[in-house]
C-alpha cells in the first residue's frame, strides 16, 4: 500500500526466463519472439499477396533474401546508433554478432531488408512495390511481437514514472540505471510500441478494405504511421544511444531519424496519391514476367532433317508425311499398300521406296494421337500399314 492506495506495476520476468537450454543448445526468448514475429508476418504477407493476384510461393522466394539482409542491417544500425557497448571504454567488439542479447535497429532492417527484397523480387519477376504493399502490415505485426523480447531481456525501458503501469526492473540487472533507487518503476516503452504497432496493423488492414493502397502507398503509409509513434516513444527511453544536436536541440539519433523518415514518407505518399492512377499499379508482376506471359504454341521441337517427328497438324490434309510417302504424292487417295508406296518412291531404287514406306508407316504410328480422338486419317487403319 502506498498513501492508502494499492500500488500497481508491470513485473519483469525472472532473469532465468530470458533463455533456457535444450542439451548443448541455448534458446533465447528474444530470438523466439523475433522468429514468431517473422512467421506471422510471412503468413499475413502471403495472404495479402495472393489477394493481389500473386502466387503464394513468390513470398517465400523473396523472404529468403529479405530476412537475412534485414537482420544484418538491423544489427549494424543498432551498433552504429548505440556504439558505447561495443566501441566505448568498457565496450566489447565480440558482442556485435550476439543479436540474441537484444539490439536490432528497425531502420537498418528496413533499409538492408529492402535490398534483399529487391533481389528476391527481381528473381521472382515481382514488382518490389507490390511486395512492399503486401508486406507492410505484416512488418508492423512482426515489430509488435518482437518487442516482447525486450521485456524478457529487461531492456529498452523509459524514464522513471509513478504511473500504475510502471515497469519493474531488477536492481541487479545490468540494464538498471546507475544511481536509481531499487524499486523504481520505469515507462514500459516496449509495451507502448507493441500496442502502437498492433493498432497500426488494424488501421492498415481496415484502410485497405476501404481504399486502394497500391503502387507503394501502403508501405509509405506504414512508414509514416510507425515513425509518428516512434518519435515520442523513443524520446522516453533512457538506454545508451548516440545523441545528436540539431537546431539547438539534443536528441537521440533514433528520434531524428524517425522525424526525417516521417517527413519523407508523408511527402512520397502525397506524391503517389496525386500523380499515380491506382488502376495502373494492380499487377504484381514485372512486365513479361507474369505466369501467363510465356507463349507456348504447342509445336514440338525436332532436330533438323528429322521428318519422322513431324506431327500431323503440320500437313495440309492432317496426315503424317515424310519423304516419298504415298499420301504426299496422292493427297486425296487412301493408302493402297506396298504397290502404291513403291510407285511413289520410283525415283530411287525399289528397295529404297519400300523402305521409305515402311519408315513412313512407323512415323504414322508414332503420331497417331496428333490426329485427335476419333479423327479421320486418310491412310486407313494405322495398324495395317505398320511394318508394311
Amino acid at each position: 500500500m502506498i498513501g492508502g492506495r494499492l500500488a500497481a506495476s508491470i513485473p519483469s520476468p525472472p532473469a532465468d526466463w530470458a533463455s533456457f537450454s535444450l542439451g548443448p543448445v541455448t534458446i533465447h526468448a528474444y530470438a523466439l519472439c523475433i522468429l514468431a514475429g517473422i512467421i506471422l508476418a510471412l503468413l499475413l504477407t502471403q495472404k495479402r499477396f495472393v489477394s493481389f493476384g500473386g502466387h503464394a510461393d513468390a513470398v517465400w522466394d523473396i523472404a529468403i533474401w529479405a530476412i537475412p539482409f534485414g537482420i544484418v542491417g538491423g544489427r549494424l544500425y543498432h551498433v552504429v546508433s548505440s556504439p558505447d557497448a561495443y566501441f566505448g571504454p568498457d565496450g566489447d567488439l565480440a558482442r556485435i554478432p550476439q543479436i540474441w542479447q537484444g539490439g536490432l535497429g528497425i531502420w537498418g532492417a528496413i533499409a538492408l531488408g529492402a535490398v534483399g527484397a529487391w533481389i528476391g523480387a527481381r528473381r521472382a519477376g515481382v514488382k518490389l512495390s507490390a511486395f512492399a504493399d503486401a508486406a507492410a502490415p505484416g512488418v508492423l505485426l512482426a515489430q509488435a511481437v518482437g518487442r516482447l523480447g525486450n521485456w524478457f531481456n529487461q531492456e529498452l525501458f523509459g524514464s522513471p514514472t509513478t504511473l500504475p503501469w510502471g515497469l519493474e526492473i531488477d536492481a541487479d540487472n545490468a540494464n538498471f540505471p546507475p544511481g536509481a533507487d531499487p524499486g523504481t518503476l520505469f515507462h514500459p516503452t516496449f509495451l507502448y510500441e507493441l500496442l502502437w504497432n498492433l493498432a497500426g496493423v488494424a488501421l492498415l488492414l481496415l484502410l485497405s478494405r476501404k481504399i486502394t493502397l497500391r503502387g507503394g502507398r501502403m508501405f509509405w503509409l506504414y512508414a509514416a504511421y510507425y515513425t509518428l509513434g516512434r518519435v515520442w516513444i523513443e524520446a522516453l527511453r533512457i538506454d545508451d544511444a548516440e545523441m545528436i544536436t540539431l537546431f539547438g536541440i539534443t536528441q537521440r539519433l533514433n528520434v531524428w531519424t524517425s522525424i526525417a523518415v516521417f517527413l519523407v514518407s508523408v511527402a512520397i505518399l502525397v506524391y503517389l496519391t496525386l500523380t499515380r492512377d491506382p488502376d495502373e499499379e494492380l499487377s504484381v508482376y514485372l512486365p513479361g514476367r507474369a505466369p501467363g506471359d510465356a507463349v507456348d504454341d504447342g509445336a514440338p521441337t525436332r532436330p533438323a532433317g528429322d521428318d519422322a517427328s513431324t506431327p500431323a497438324a503440320e500437313t495440309p490434309g492432317g496426315t503424317p508425311e515424310g519423304p516419298g510417302t504415298a499420301a504426299a504424292e496422292i493427297p486425296d487417295r487412301t493408302a493402297e499398300g506396298p504397290g502404291t508406296a513403291a510407285a511413289a518412291g520410283s525415283a530411287g531404287p525399289s528397295g529404297t521406296a519400300v523402305g521409305a514406306a515402311s519408315d513412313n508407316a512407323s512415323a504414322t504410328g508414332s503420331h497417331a494421337s496428333d490426329t485427335g480422338q476419333g479423327g479421320q486419317n486418310r491412310r486407313g487403319n494405322l495398324s495395317e500399314t505398320d511394318g508394311s
